[in-house]
């Protein structure tokens, strides 16, 4: 296959991990994932959040693609930090970087990965789209008695179908989803339990823990016409070791979401935010912040600790692989903030708190 062909096919498979194939799809009739009532999210056919920004068109993505200006990224990017071994339980609060947005949480004797990705590349296909550029923070093996998992949207790079179904296979955990994510998942085996909740629903992980689905300013696409067709959600995981609020993705939008969570969950002790796939703005603004949108999203939280993921794995976007870093330190000197309270991960880096 010649040179340019590839990149054709490399650049189509990125825009297909990000949902991109769905921005051209509003002709579908059926949702082939969840039938459910209307509500103030949901038309009968495709889920919303209200106000939210108008969908970016088919030209809008050639666009994008065809005026590209993509900083190179390395082949190889190694974490300085060593695949972490954790324990087999803990007590309080501990968290490591699996890569890009997967987490594994463990709390109140609770094990609970976030968006698990194992594979090489976040891509609906092995053969293109964004590899892997650092092996995972936790390798397979290692990983402990997993409980539950937490599954946030649909999009290739936090859905890893293929990790989820050898998760379910060596681990039997709760998975929870939003709406309509069950569905998807049990295309990959169809033993899985899947709790599916709406925003403002919650599920009892036992022990005192509680998840929490709440909105996001994101949406969702697993193929070429099923976009919004699965909900998306952030997640908040309330405990006496205190609250933590997770998001995958998320646009910052007028600050809202983060003064309803301060106000319904209280200053969270923890925010795990993402800072990376952010460039271009005109084009990813709606969906994804930026290191300085993170930053203000943590004050307005008023979070004790903030966690920054979503960078240095997978080049999805334009930015080069350290400028999430860079400009997270800028926006921390500006707004006065001591850069330990919010730190960018790296892919076996552990918190404890």
């Amino acid at each position: 296959m010649k040179r340019r062909s590839l990149l054709t096919v490399a650049s189509a498979a990125t825009v297909m991990t990000l949902g991109g194939v769905g921005y051209a799809a509003h002709r579908r009739g059926k949702n082939p994932y969840y039938r459910g009532p209307k509500s103030d999210h949901f038309d009968g056919l495709r889920f919303f959040l209200p106000d939210q920004a108008t969908d970016k068109s088919l030209p809008d993505v050639l666009r994008w693609q065809a005026k590209r200006q993509r900083e190179p990224w390395p082949k190889s990017y190694p974490s300085p930090f060593p695949a972490d071994r954790p324990p087999e339980r803990s007590g309080a609060l501990r968290v490591v970087l699996i890569g890009h947005a997967s987490y594994l949480v463990q709390v109140a004797g609770r094990n609970i990965l976030i968006d698990p990705v194992f594979a090489k590349r976040a891509s609906p296909v092995r053969f293109a789209g964004p590899k892997r550029v650092n092996p995972p923070g936790i390798a397979f093996g290692d990983l402990p008695p997993i409980d539950a998992v937490l599954i946030t949207h649909n999009h290739y790079d936090h859905l890893d179908g293929p990790s989820l179904a050898r998760i379910w296979q060596a681990h039997q955990p709760l998975i929870v989803a939003p709406l309509g994510n069950d569905t998807i998942l049990r295309n990959y085996d169809d033993t899985m339990h899947v709790e599916t909740r709406d925003w403002g629903e919650s599920v009892d992980l036992g022990d005192g823990l509680t998840v929490h689905l709440t909105p996001a300013n994101h949406w969702s696409a697993r193929g070429v016409q099923d976009r919004r067709m699965a909900l998306w959600c952030a997640f908040v995981l309330t405990a006496a070791q205190g609250v933590h609020y997770h998001v995958g993705d998320t646009g910052f939008g007028d600050g809202g979401l983060f003064r309803d969570i301060r106000a319904r969950f209280g200053a969270p002790r923890l925010a795990t935010l993402p800072i990376g796939a952010y460039e271009p703005r005109w084009f990813m603004q709606a969906q994804h912040v930026n290191p300085a949108e993170a930053v203000e999203a943590f004050a307005l939280l008023g979070a004790d600790q903030a966690l920054g993921h979503h960078w240095g794995t997978f080049q999805l976007t334009d930015e080069g692989i350290e400028r999430p870093v860079e400009a997270l330190t800028a926006a921390l000197e500006a707004q006065g903030i001591a850069p330990e309270r919010f730190l960018a991960l790296r892919p076996g880096q552990v918190w404890a708190g």
